[in-house]
């Protein structure tokens, strides 16, 4: 039987056990041996990662090949129109090339968000939107880079579910152990 863990991802840790200077990483948090990371979220976002002690379930879980679905909410500077959510419906041109399509939705703040320390930029001029972004494969940064490719970069960052699994009633530093 696998252990699979799923754990919130507070913001500013590192996706990694080995220690990096005195930036936090997973090992401050999860104390369970030989579970590693089934994919990367970045140091500067939050929320949902899976860990485990299965080679073969990591693999199916981080390698694009398989499609595995990551759905995420994130903040954008500015209103996306209808013209910017169907160029990130039908993929984006990105330096490394071109991103499957993905579901992109305009969406209201979800009553169950947890305040982000240090709250992000606030300008007074410029709104801020939230957009529900699915996608089927997992670039470096790549929701980051597709919404700053439609003009809307991304102020903070939340993965709420990968595949089958989602953060629901997991606060940041928390975690939940299953048996799989």
């Amino acid at each position: 039987m696998a252990i699979v863990i799923l754990f919130n991802k507070p913001f500013r840790v590192l996706s990694q056990f080995s220690e990096s200077g005195d930036k936090r990483t997973l090992a401050d948090y999860i104390k369970i041996p030989n579970v590693y990371p089934a994919g990367r979220l970045d140091y500067d976002s939050e929320g949902l990662m899976i860990l485990t002690d299965d080679g073969q379930l990591q693999a199916r879980i981080a390698n694009p090949d398989h499609k595995q679905a990551k759905c995420y909410l994130a903040q954008v500077e500015n209103i996306p129109d209808q013209k910017a959510l169907l160029i990130l419906s039908r993929g984006i041109k990105l330096k490394d090339g071109m991103t499957r399509p993905a579901s992109a939705n305009l969406i209201e703040q979800p009553d169950w968000l947890w305040s982000r320390d240090p709250a992000i930029r606030q300008r007074m001029e410029i709104p801020t939107q939230w957009l529900q972004l699915e996608i089927k494969e997992g670039k470096n940064r790549q929701v980051r880079r597709m919404t700053a490719a439609v003009g809307h970069p991304t102020l903070r960052l939340i993965r709420t579910q990968v595949a089958g699994w989602s953060l629901d009633g997991l606060l940041p530093g928390q975690y939940r152990q299953l048996s799989v």
